[in-house]
């Protein structure tokens, strides 16, 4: 016998008894999402790989280990998303949606290829969502204003909200020497992530994950105090927002965010529920990313929350939704009852149109289909034979207490809904 083919590693199979969980929690996203007036966009899972480089950053752990990249039959070097940002502008900026402001969110796979742990995947779900022509920080604080409601109407506990200002490009261009002048001063103590970046991409340093690092990195200048004048203002504008509102947070002069196209205003929402994957939640501003590739400035904020960790999340805090289960499980005995159960089947759905009802199909005794009824869950199991057709009649048990009655069919729809 041949050996069975197996998913590949860090690719999972999401499978029936999770799956409702998975539905709900997006139900509520995509609820919230649209009453701030968000609109779904929905765009390729492969794009070319240039648009990653010049978005994301050549000297990224993305762009240099993670990303799925490869060669088409025509030669087009081409790369599956390893996030949705990127994509979202592209999509933007080719149908000419940055014309006027935009709210736009969007959900799906992203690939990273990378050590496969709890939390972290070769392919992972995201709910993204990115806001285009916005130049004030109103749109940054409705950001974590709505993130924040996310969360409430999940019920959801255990999350913290870190924020911090990356300025302007020429702040951050003028911080970027101070820094790395810090960092040349104490070179011995870097690790070896942090001398390959020293020159390349020193902010990220400081996110380092290295406990060796981190009495470094608490020590070296904080960017908020080299920040220029209109970023400070903003920044304290969002804070006091967030204040008013009520909204906690911690200021992190430490959270640089790992993509290149970042500045200003980033946030991400943390957890310690999930051990070292512990971000739920990350975004902030982009406004030169769409004249990076190659459009006209526009401003931009987004954010993405990864799905994986926020039902991990609801998990560990015991905050999982409520799923329904079945309504009804319908045993028929007999060939003739067989057939009839499905039309009887199709009438209680046009009656009782969200009603959640499994027919049984493939025959069996009476004992075999009530014992995949009590599987079920269900809470009625109608019972149709052949005495019961004959007299336009069905028993209707109810699971929980073993009661047990006979309904007419033509009454059986109200019966169910009382």
């Amino acid at each position: 016998m041949a050996d069975i083919i197996r998913s590949i590693r860090g690719m999972n199979d999401i499978l029936p008894d999770v799956t409702p969980y998975w539905q709900a929690v997006e139900a509520t996203l995509k609820d919230v999402l649209t009453g701030y007036g968000y609109q779904e966009i929905r765009f390729p899972i492969v794009e070319k790989t240039e648009l990653f480089c010049r978005s994301i950053g050549e000297v990224t752990d993305i762009v240099e280990k993670e990303m799925y990249t490869f060669a088409d039959r025509n030669g087009d070097n081409l790369t599956l998303r390893p996030e949705g940002t990127a994509g979202c502008v592209r999509a933007a900026m080719q149908n000419g949606l940055l014309n006027q402001t935009q709210r736009l969110w969007y959900m799906g796979p992203m690939f990273r290829h990378e050590r496969p742990q709890k939390g972290r995947y070769r392919q992972f779900h995201q709910i993204g969502v990115e806001a285009y022509g916005f130049s004030g920080p109103d749109i940054d604080a409705e950001m974590i204003l709505m993130t924040a409601r996310l969360w409430k109407n999940l019920g959801l506990t255990g999350v913290t909200l870190q924020i911090n200002s990356l300025g302007s490009t020429q702040a951050r261009l003028a911080y970027r020497e101070t820094l790395v002048s810090y960092f040349e001063a104490h070179k011995d103590a870097l690790d070896e992530d942090s001398q390959r970046r020293l020159y390349s991409n020193p902010l990220r340093i400081l996110d380092s994950k290295n406990p060796a690092m981190q009495a470094l990195n608490e020590a070296a200048p904080k960017l908020l105090d080299h920040l220029d004048e209109q970023s400070k203002n903003e920044f304290t504008v969002l804070c006091q927002i967030l204040d008013t509102a009520g909204i906690s947070y911690e200021i992190n002069p430490r959270l640089v965010r790992g993509l290149d196209y970042y500045g200003k205003t980033v946030f991400e929402w943390v957890t310690s529920h999930l051990g070292s994957q512990g971000t739920v939640c990350a975004g902030g501003r982009y406004d030169g990313l769409v004249a990076q590739l190659g459009g006209r400035e526009a401003t931009a904020i987004g954010f993405a929350i990864g799905l994986e960790r926020l039902i991990a999340l609801l998990e560990a805090t015991d905050s999982l939704p409520q799923i329904d289960g079945i309504d009804v499980y319908l045993v028929a005995v007999g060939e003739l009852a067989a057939k009839q159960s499905l039309i009887l089947a199709e009438q209680l759905r046009d009656h009782i149109p969200n009603i959640k009802l499994i027919t049984h199909c493939g025959g069996g005794s009476f004992k075999n289909q009530f014992k995949r009824a009590d599987r079920s869950g269900a809470r009625w199991t109608l019972i149709l034979g052949e005495d019961e057709i004959t007299k336009q009649v069905i028993g209707v048990k109810t699971m929980a207490t073993g009661e047990q009655e006979t309904i007419a069919w033509d009454a059986l729809a109200d019966y169910l809904q009382q």
